[in-house]
């Protein structure tokens, strides 16, 4: 893929660079601000954008707001977002917008090169990459919360799962249960969730929304 980074910080922008160049990606541009983003990205026409939440001048939420602004003018561009923090609001903020090709992961997760690199793959494919220290936030919060507030432990678990953007696959080896099982549970939370069959693809993107705490968008 042909990425964009913005991050202020020289050092763990380089250091991304160097990671991202040795998984084979073409690193087009490495910026430090808000506009030097968006000029990258129209003269480099990138397939994802890793963005830092906030960025100069005022290192508040400079890097989201440029995220939702690029989704809107380039809905075809993958969005990865860095965050120092857990920043629930700018994770729901960002996923109550896009809710395809796009990612919110703690900073220390880039420690992790397997995991950060599987997720760059799934949001440049299309999918989403929720870190797993913001979904236990919400998760913990929203339990008791509408329809989610009605699902068993497991398909808490799966459900949880699916907005950290696994697959079945995955899902089924992290809780060491069979796809089947996995498959099982899913369609439990979709029965439980009122999420009739609009398509795979599309009733886990309602599921997580639901998850989130956002009312899903009316069934097409």
């Amino acid at each position: 893929m042909r990425i964009v980074i913005a991050e202020d910080s020289v050092l763990l922008r380089e250091g991304l660079r160097r990671l991202l160049s040795d998984a084979g990606h073409e690193v087009a541009a490495g910026v430090g601000d808000v506009p030097a983003l968006l000029r990258a990205v129209h003269e480099t026409a990138p397939d994802l954008a890793i963005i830092d939440v906030r960025l100069p001048p005022a290192q508040t939420d400079e890097g989201i707001r440029a995220a939702l602004g690029l989704h809107r003018s380039h809905p075809a561009l993958a969005l990865l977002i860095l965050s120092q923090y857990v920043e629930e609001t700018y994770a729901a903020q960002l996923l109550s917008e896009a809710t395809e090709r796009v990612g919110y992961l703690l900073k220390e997760r880039v420690a992790d090169v397997s995991e950060f690199l599987d997720a760059v793959q799934r949001v440049g494919e299309g999918g989403t990459a929720l870190d797993p220290e913001v979904v236990a936030q919400l998760l913990a919060r929203r339990r008791a919360v509408g329809r989610v507030g009605g699902l068993t432990p497991r398909e808490r678990e799966v459900l949880g799962l699916m907005a950290e953007g696994h697959s079945n696959a995955a899902i089924a080896g992290r809780l060491v249960i069979t796809e089947g099982a996995v498959e099982k549970h899913i369609s439990n939370v979709f029965a439980k969730l009122g999420l009739s069959d609009s398509g795979e693809r599309h009733r886990r993107v309602l599921a997580v929304l639901a998850y989130l705490g956002r009312r899903p968008p009316p069934l097409s």
